[in-house]
């Protein structure tokens, strides 16, 4: 693959982003919003991270949870069988990943992921400048959010 290959936007689909990444020991990605009650605004991300591990394997990294917090809903490494049919229908893009990133707030995260794809993204806005506020400790994104279990029951029960 040349170097030109390896910088372009053109997508892969999972399995090719899975040889890439085992081939290049680089990393590929997709984001997916995740929308709110009202199905209109987007209220955070599922990120995958496919990254080469240097030595032909990878881990398939899963990053969710809510815009402008540093909670995090999931931060999972998945083995390939683990991974859903509708994210290996996802599209990917080459990027670079480092793993110092995943302190940082959702948006932030993909925007570095944009960044090291080399995709210029002109209308999202430059939150790598914005003052950061952080999620105490405990704090969680539900899960639900994320598509993993349905909204809490208003009975109290689980």
């Amino acid at each position: 693959m040349t170097e030109d290959a390896e910088q372009s936007p053109q997508r892969l689909n999972f399995d090719q982003a899975v040889q890439y990444a085992r081939a290049s020991g680089k990393a590929a990605f997709a984001a997916a919003p995740v929308f709110g009650d009202d199905d209109q605004t987007a209220e955070g991300a599922r990120v995958f991270v496919v990254e080469g591990d240097g030595a032909g394997g990878c881990r398939i990294r899963f990053i969710a949870g809510p815009f402008f917090s540093t909670a995090f809903a999931a931060n999972e490494v998945l083995t390939e069988d683990e991974v859903p049919d509708r994210v290996r229908e996802m599209q990917f893009l080459r990027t670079t990943f480092c793993e110092d990133w995943l302190t940082d707030q959702i948006q932030i995260l993909i925007g570095k992921l944009m960044q090291a794809a080399r995709i210029a993204a002109p209308d999202m806005p430059d939150y790598l400048a914005a003052p950061a506020r952080k999620a105490a400790p405990d704090v969680v994104f539900p899960l639900f959010h994320i598509g993993r279990g349905g909204p809490p029951r208003r009975d109290g029960g689980s």
